[in-house]
C-alpha cells in the first residue's frame, strides 16, 4: 500500500475568467461543495478526537456514550460529527472512529470500524482493560483513552489510492439470497469496488461514503481517506484457542500464556450450539469453498447437495479453520456488521480480516477450548 501523508490544507478557489477580458465584470467564485467540506471535517475531528468524563452531576448527551451505550460514561467531542446525508443516529463519532481504529491496531478487535460503538466495542474496550490492569468494566473512560492514545499516537486515518486491481473485481453485483444460485457463480465475489475497499479497510460503507462523498470507488487513481488499520500478522505464534459462548468472543494465546488477539465473534444459536469442551485445529483452508449437505448437518431445509465456489461473500467467507469436532470450524463471514449479533450454525464466525489474521498465526495441533 503507498501511504501519502495526509493534506489539511483548503486550496482556495479560483477565480473564473470573462472569455475575453473585455467585459469588466467581477471574477466569481466556485461554491465550496458541502459534502466535501463536512468529510474535511469529519476526518480531522476524528484525528483530534478528545474523551472528557461528564461534570459532575451532568446527564451524558442524548443517544449513544462513548462505550456505545446509554448512561454517563462520558462525554466526546463530536464536533465535525455530521457525514454527508446521514440521519444523526447513523452518523459516525469521531472519538468512536479513534477508539476502535486504535483497539484494531492493538489486536483487541472492535469488530467493524463503524463510529457507532455497541456490544463489540464494548467487549474489545473490556479486555483491553483487563490485559492492562484497568479496571474492567468495557466502559470508555479516562484511563482506557489515555491507555490507547499513549501507546499509539499515530493518525488513524490515511490517504490511499485506489490501483487497478482494487477496481477490476471480480464483482457479482448484487449476491444471491440462497445457495443454490450462489453455487451457479464461478465466485463469490464482492458485490462491488465500495464494499471490497470498505472490508480492505475494516470499515462499513458508510464510514467510507462519508470520508469520501462522491468518489468513484472503481476507478483506479482515485484518492480516498480510509482507516489506518494495524500490520496484519499477529506478533506471535498461536498455542491455544479460548471460544467464550457466553461473551460470543475468541481469545488467541501464545505458549507463555500471553493474550496475542482478542475477537468478536458469532457463536452458534440455541437451535445450532457450537461444541462443547477442547477440540483441536485439524487443518486452514484459506478461500474455501461451503458444502451444504443435509446428510451430515442438522440445520438447513434439507434437499440436495450444494456446493458453494470460494469468494468473500461464501457463507463460510475468505478462511476456514477446520475442528476435529467433524462439520464445526471457525471462519469468516459474508456481513461483517453482524459479527456478535446475528446467530451461527453453529460454528464461530469471525469477520474475514479477523479470521485472516488469526488463520495466519495457527497450525494444525492447536487447541480450542469452548467455555
Amino acid at each position: 500500500m503507498t501511504v501519502r501523508p495526509p493534506l489539511f490544507a483548503l486550496l482556495a478557489a479560483l477565480p473564473l475568467l470573462a472569455a475575453c477580458g473585455d467585459r469588466g465584470e467581477p471574477d466569481t467564485v466556485a461554491p465550496a461543495d458541502p459534502g466535501t467540506a463536512a468529510a474535511s471535517q469529519l476526518r480531522q475531528s476524528i484525528e483530534t478526537a478528545t474523551f472528557s468524563p461528564p461534570p459532575v452531576g451532568a446527564t451524558a448527551e442524548s443517544g449513544a456514550t462513548a462505550d456505545g451505550s446509554a448512561g454517563t460514561a462520558g462525554t466526546v467531542n463530536r464536533s465535525g460529527a455530521a457525514g454527508p446525508a446521514l440521519p444523526e443516529d447513523a452518523r459516525p463519532d469521531p472519538t468512536l472512529v479513534r477508539v476502535q481504529v486504535l483497539l484494531d491496531r492493538t489486536r483487541f478487535s472492535p469488530g467493524i470500524i463503524d463510529g457507532l460503538g455497541g456490544q463489540n466495542t464494548r467487549q474489545a474496550i473490556a479486555a483491553f482493560e483487563a490485559a492492562n490492569g484497568l479496571t474492567v468494566d468495557g466502559v470508555l473512560d479516562p484511563a482506557v483513552f489515555q491507555h490507547l492514545t499513549s501507546g499509539d499516537g499515530g493518525r488513524v486515518l490515511i490517504d490511499y489510492t485506489v490501483t487497478a486491481a482494487d477496481a477490476a473485481g471480480p464483482f457479482i453485483g448484487t449476491v444471491p439470497p440462497d445457495l443454490e444460485a450462489m453455487a451457479r457463480l464461478e465466485t463469490v465475489g464482492y458485490a462491488d469496488a465500495r464494499e471490497a475497499l470498505a472490508e480492505k479497510f475494516h470499515m462499513t460503507e458508510a464510514l467510507l461514503d462519508a470520508l469520501n462523498p462522491g468518489a468513484d470507488f472503481t476507478r483506479a487513481g482515485q484518492a480516498l481517506v480510509v482507516a489506518q488499520t494495524g500490520p496484519e500478522p499477529l506478533q506471535g505464534e498461536v498455542s491455544r484457542i479460548v471460544v467464550s459462548k457466553a461473551e460470543q468472543s475468541v481469545r488467541a494465546f501464545a505458549a507463555d500464556g500471553t493474550l496475542l488477539a482478542f475477537y468478536p465473534a458469532t457463536i452458534g444459536s440455541g437451535e445450532m450450539p457450537s461444541p462443547s469442551g477442547t477440540h483441536t485445529v485439524r487443518a486452514i483452508a484459506p478461500e474455501p469453498n461451503y458444502t451444504y449437505d443435509p446428510s451430515r448437518v442438522s440445520y438447513g431445509k434439507g434437499g440436495g447437495k450444494v456446493v458453494v465456489p470460494a469468494g468473500p461473500n461464501n457463507p463460510v467467507g475468505s478462511v476456514w479453520i477446520d475442528l476435529s469436532r467433524d462439520t464445526y470450524g471457525i471462519h469468516g463471514s459474508p456481513n461483517p456488521e453482524t459479527i456478535g449479533k446475528a446467530a451461527s450454525s453453529g460454528c464461530v464466525r469471525l469477520t474475514n480480516w479477523d479470521v485472516e489474521q488469526l488463520a495466519g498465526a495457527v497450525k494444525a495441533g492447536v487447541a480450542v477450548r469452548f467455555t
